[in-house]
């Protein structure tokens, strides 16, 4: 059974100022009965209040966040802190663990990428003996080509015992279809990140740059109208990407939104569950 739920980096701010009870309330509120826990501190507190979520409102904790090795954004790494890693999945009855980007540093070169690959496959292997899967979420960088090859692809091959996390928008704005990418890695992908994909339009300082002389802001605005948006407030044809990833057996369908653009992160949830149940999608919540 598929099951859209959300994506918790965008509640991060709701989470630090009334905590992730309260929030995941409100997010239940809405529509939505399962979360990603991304940038969110799992301190003992926290953790507890997940666990009160889970008890309490029937909140379905879908996946952990973890990076892979300390020196990036503070928080749980998977080399230093595996084994409280652990205990808070079975604290809160989840056996998934995402690391949500390739660190800066790995990004610098393709051996770079390797190393990050190696080590990552080593701690799945480490994960799976505790009955706990680990997935990778792409961005963009990752349909960089290496000899003709994408760079997913390479992460993919390297990293046998990691299933992905495919996010389409950022497929999107790599350059490929997100139908076929579900398709293409199939039962490899465990969790769908929905965010749709918006053209926006050039601001009034756009034009006024332009006025001034000044061509290159106008350029740096032109080019820079690629906005992330609500589902179903963008692009994206998410009738489609929905049943392939229904068709792969993707497990969780997550809503994120990394922008808001003055919005609160609530309203966009109600914005998103409100167009997917007018998709058709109503029971997948």
């Amino acid at each position: 059974m598929t099951t859209i739920g959300v994506q918790a980096m965008m509640l991060k701010d709701e989470f630090a100022t009334t905590g992730p009870f309260e929030t995941l309330r409100k997010v239940t509120e809405i529509g939505y009965h399962a979360v990603e826990i991304s940038q969110i501190p799992m301190t003992a507190e926290n953790v507890a209040e997940l666990r009160r979520a889970k008890d309490e409102l029937g909140m379905d904790i879908a996946s952990l966040s973890a990076a892979l090795s300390p020196g990036g954004a503070p928080g749980d790494t998977l080399e230093a802190d595996l084994d409280k890693i652990v205990a808070d999945a079975r604290t809160l009855d989840t056996s998934m663990v995402r690391i949500g980007m390739l660190p800066f540093a790995a990004m610098a070169s393709l051996d770079s990428v390797l190393d990050f690959c190696d080590r990552s496959n080593a701690v799945a292997e480490r994960l799976a003996d505790q009955g706990i899967r680990l997935y990778y979420h792409n961005h963009h960088i990752e349909f960089a080509k290496y000899d003709g090859r994408y760079l997913l692809d390479i992460i993919a091959d390297r990293a046998p015992s990691m299933g992905l996390e495919i996010d389409v928008h950022w497929v999107q704005r790599g350059g490929l279809d997100p139908v076929a990418t579900l398709a293409k890695y199939g039962d490899r992908v465990a969790m769908v990140h929905l965010k749709d994909y918006r053209i926006g339009t050039l601001p009034d300082e756009a034009f006024a740059a332009l006025a001034a002389g000044d061509f290159a802001a106008f350029m740096q605005a032109f080019t820079g109208v690629v906005q992330f948006a609500e589902v179903g407030e963008g692009n994206l044809d998410f009738p489609a990407i929905i049943e392939q990833s229904q068709a792969i057996g993707a497990e969780y369908l997550l809503v994120e939104q990394d922008d808001q653009y003055g919005r609160s992160p609530l309203d966009c949830l109600q914005t998103s569950y409100d167009n997917l149940v007018a998709m058709g999608f109503a029971d997948l919540f």
